[in-house]
């Protein structure tokens, strides 16, 4: 099958949809797929060959994504490539692009609901209204958008029930995880010895957070949370984002600069070393529709702490493969410490989660779910 992947995000830009995007591409096209990636244009210096792009400004209010907001030759450049099925990642200006296009040549199409952006709408929209009544402008907007999608494809059973009790009625909902590659992420402790090693940290032990550094990923209740967890525990935070300079000024002021590490942007090919280095994953996000990063984690033997919601309602087991809490300080220590206190216990069942995702039965249930909609096409 040519299969067209749309996206509202990619490289240069990390998080969770570009890491979906790129992982399933590669599976696919090993099943012996063509796939590819039209996205916003982040201009030349960042552009990949084989990528297709359509013009694009940068986003002001979030730093490192792009707004195609410009009128492109979507038709010609979708008809050239005469793909088989569109497959939408997002549902912002590249989704409604590729839905036009899809109508218009009558191609069928996938969207992949993968943000909540109902959740960051307040912070990241240029104009400002009173929460509820944006929440309810968003939410009109996604009624009409998905309700209009070929099938909407959502990563777990809680994604899908928020989008019931939301009343988006789209004509076709199917349940496929974002998976990971779970032969890659296994954990290796010479290297993982080799980041304790760099950072200075010896023997202590070690939580990782590894992702976005942005508002949604409420990384703030984790840094005020390490005043209480015990004094031999560090955290290791991994990535960037425009909350950088905020956390790190809160590390300051809370005096806790012997315990908390920031190890910024990461290349994909050394996380591994990085969750080798810890003994716990924790996420305080209550954002996350699937928890790419803790899924990694979890996949190199790490128990995870994390925020009771969403994704983590229904990958997060308690006192199994690790522990769920509440958004506030107590809970959160509380739940950090028993993983810490309970890991070995809870490691092997932490991996087996994480094996349940894998990226290879993603890209067989896309596969089937492609030619499925094909059949009924024709």
């Amino acid at each position: 099958m040519k299969i067209v992947f749309i996206t509202d995000s990619y490289f240069p830009t990390r998080d969770g949809v570009v890491t979906a995007v790129v992982t399933i591409k590669k599976e696919l096209e090993e099943l012996g797929h063509e796939v590819t990636v039209i996205a916003p244009d982040p201009g030349k210096e960042f552009r990949e060959e084989g990528t297709v792009y359509f013009p694009a400004i940068k986003f002001k209010k979030y730093k490192g994504y792009y707004l195609p907001i410009y009128r492109s030759n979507k038709i010609e450049v979708i008809k050239n490539i005469d793909p088989d099925i569109i497959h939408i990642y997002g549902v912002a200006f590249m989704a409604l692009k590729g839905m036009f296009a899809s109508r218009t040549l009558k191609i069928p199409t996938v969207t992949t609901y993968v943000t909540s952006v109902g959740e960051v709408i307040n912070d990241y929209s240029p104009i400002k209204l009173p929460p509820e009544i944006m929440d309810k402008l968003v939410w009109i907007y996604l009624r009409s958008l998905l309700g209009r999608a070929g099938t909407v494809v959502v990563p777990t059973a809680p994604i899908a029930q928020e989008l019931k009790d939301r009343r988006v009625r789209p004509k076709r909902l199917e349940r496929i995880h974002i998976g990971i590659d779970v032969q890659r992420y296994v954990r290796n402790e010479e290297d993982g010895k080799r980041i304790r090693a760099k950072y200075g940290i010896g023997s202590k032990r070690v939580l990782v957070c590894a992702g976005r550094l942005s508002v949604e990923k409420n990384i703030d209740l984790l840094i005020s949370s390490m005043r209480s967890v015990d004094e031999d525990v560090v955290l290791l935070i991994v990535g960037k984002g425009p909350m950088g300079d905020k956390l790190k000024q809160q590390m300051k002021d809370l005096a806790l600069e012997e315990r908390v590490i920031f190890a910024g942007f990461v290349p994909d090919e050394e996380l591994v070393a990085y969750y080798s280095a810890a003994d716990v994953a924790v996420s305080c996000s209550r954002f996350e529709t699937q928890g790419l990063t803790t899924l990694e984690a979890m996949s190199c033997g790490l128990p995870a702490a994390c925020a009771n919601g969403r994704a983590f309602v229904e990958m997060i087991e308690d006192g199994v493969n690790g522990h769920k809490f509440e958004s506030n300080e107590e809970d959160c220590v509380s739940a950090i410490m028993y993983c810490l206190n309970n890991r070995e216990r809870l490691s092997a069942e932490a991996r087996r989660t994480a094996e349940r995702y894998s990226i290879h039965e993603t890209a067989v249930k896309l596969e089937a779910l492609y030619a499925d909609i094909l059949s009924h096409k024709k």
